[in-house]
């Protein structure tokens, strides 16, 4: 099941309707409310969130979604009409697994929710990873830096999942940015930036390990 919770009841008919004959089960919701009340009968597989909703925002919505043990692992892709980086940025830091900006075509939603519900199903099946001192727990969603608990985003937590899954190799800003954010955001690898920077500081004395390979990307490994 897939809730889209956007409040212009065209364009959430239509996406029901696509999602419903590309072989997906599909609900439309107008506000927050109606998608919480949803969902305390029946957790969604992933959800659709438009940013501009009468009552509370999307972001809000999300930051809450994102603060409940039941529903904080349940992908979300944010749709909306801004596009600025400044607004994507919010949004993916908020915990958003994707950003799409209206106008935008139904093959290409149908896509990126594809490839969301894929990263997701890849994240289930992982186990744990160790390198070093610094310790990721993917079904447990947890991480540990010399023994101690590391708070994470959950956009940084794939971050660091996908650099530590691929310890000693040296990954891009653009790989980072479609195996992470699920398409290359032209000219925005800024994002990366920020993002590991944040990464490197909360997770400490381990942060070093993650390694700049300038003009390139970057790297994490025990050497670093």
């Amino acid at each position: 099941m897939i809730y889209c919770t956007e409040d212009d009841k065209g364009i959430r008919e239509l996406i029901v309707y696509t999602l419903s004959n590309t072989g997906f089960e599909a609900q439309g919701f107008e506000c927050g409310t109606d998608l919480f009340a949803a969902m305390n009968n029946r957790l969604p597989k992933l959800i659709l969130l438009d940013i501009m909703l009468p009552g509370t925002d999307g972001i809000s919505i999300l930051k809450k979604i994102r603060s409940d043990p039941k529903t904080k692992k349940i992908p979300v892709i944010m749709i909306t009409a801004k596009g600025t980086e400044y607004d994507k940025i919010i949004g993916l830091d908020s915990g958003a697994d994707d950003y799409i900006t209206k106008p935008f075509g139904m093959m290409e939603l149908v896509s990126r929710i594809k490839a969301v519900l894929r990263r997701a199903d890849i994240a289930d099946n992982d186990d744990e990873y160790t390198v070093g001192g610094l310790n990721i727990n993917i079904k447990g969603h947890t991480v540990t830096c010399e023994g101690r608990p590391v708070s994470l985003t959950l956009k940084e937590f794939e971050l660091l999942r996908y650099l530590i899954q691929n310890e000693d190799i040296v990954l891009t800003r653009d790989m980072l940015l479609i195996n992470i954010w699920g398409y290359d955001f032209t000219g925005e690898t800024r994002t990366v930036d920020v993002h590991i920077r944040t990464l490197r500081q909360k997770l400490g004395p381990c942060g070093n390990m993650i390694g700049t390979v300038r003009g390139v990307g970057y790297i994490i490994g025990s050497k670093k």
